[in-house]
């Protein structure tokens, strides 16, 4: 489930803020890069099974392994996990609304802090 219009698709951030802002709201980098890209993903354990609400983006200047990246970000996407074939962000995937809420605070906070970044 792709969440368009979201506010963050183009955003731009440095690398370091970005990964400080998406710790503190509960999102997990990790291995999850290479030189050009960046991924974050935030779990949610809930009865219906594990969802992944996921945040990708690109670096326009720099590399990620330098942490001196500027970042350009894209839709935001939330996908179902299936043991053992991974993540499928299908639209035939069914996605409680209660998740559903639960991301869209959640991006609009992360949107809320990419705008006290540039102020």
């Amino acid at each position: 489930m792709k969440f368009e219009n979201s506010g963050l698709e183009n955003q731009t951030v440095k690398l370091s803020r970005l990964d400080d802002m998406m710790e503190r709201l509960g999102f997990v980098r990790a291995a999850q890069w290479d030189y050009e890209r960046v991924t974050y993903d935030r779990k949610y354990v809930i009865k219906e099974g594990t969802y992944y609400l996921r945040v990708q983006g690109y670096a326009v200047e720099g590399d990620v392994d330098s942490r001196y990246a500027l970042i350009k970000l894209l839709t935001p996407i939330l996908g179902k996990y299936y043991y053992p074939h991974g993540v499928e962000y299908g639209e035939g995937e069914h996605f409680p609304s209660s998740l559903v809420s639960q991301c869209q605070k959640v991006l609009s906070q992360i949107k809320s802090e990419l705008e006290n970044i540039k102020e």
